[in-house]
């Protein structure tokens, strides 16, 4: 596979576009790729014992916002102990 062909090129070729259907569609897609990542590397970062407190330090957002998005579905599919 050659690097332009990556779904990155794509998506990076499709947010220059003109055109605001490709445009806006890009940006859904950027959206949900970015909510994939936080998702993926907050699980990382529990799993290895990273406090609530310090993932929202390293997101800069709050603790309660970083644990009301994460914590019931971490607590869903058992990751969750219900601690700190």
């Amino acid at each position: 596979m050659n690097a332009d062909d990556t779904p990155a090129a794509a998506l990076a070729a499709q947010v220059t576009d003109k055109d605001p259907a490709v445009g806006l569609r890009a940006v859904l897609e950027l959206r949900r790729l970015l909510e994939e990542l936080e998702r993926v590397h907050v699980d990382n970062a529990r799993d290895q014992g990273w406090s609530w407190q310090g993932i929202a330090t390293a997101l800069q957002v709050s603790r309660q916002t970083v644990h009301e998005k994460h914590a019931g579905r971490r607590k869903a599919t058992g990751k969750e102990s219900g601690h700190d």
